[in-house]
């Protein structure tokens, strides 16, 4: 099954891990690459668009239901929920007082 890993932070969070804890955490993202999954950063801008009833709205920003922005992403394929947790639990945003909501994908085969 395939899950989508938003990855919410902010640079405050990782300015203050030390350079060793940087390291850690960087390996955990390589680990995640390594299995053959998409593990990205992202840029602070937003563009949302919504199209409700055909009135097209596109807006800079986001909703920050958290407070946090959105840092990166991963597309992660595993057995079950556990095994991205135990995947993303030592990965920067994870550590660096950030949140990572984990998303299962529909079943995209039919």
């Amino acid at each position: 099954m395939k899950y989508l890993c938003l990855a919410y932070g902010d640079e405050a969070g990782w300015n203050a891990l030390n350079d060793n804890e940087k390291q850690e955490l960087l390996a955990n993202d390589r680990v995640i690459r390594d299995r053959g999954n998409l593990v990205t950063a992202v840029k602070p801008q937003v563009t949302a668009v919504r199209n409700w009833d055909k009135n097209l709205k596109v807006t800079e920003g986001t909703d920050e239901h958290h407070g946090l922005p959105l840092a990166g992403f991963s597309i992660i394929e595993a057995e079950n929920v556990e095994e991205v947790i135990d995947l993303v639990a030592n990965t920067p945003c994870a550590r660096a007082n950030g949140v990572i909501e984990i998303r299962p994908f529909w079943n995209l085969e039919n």
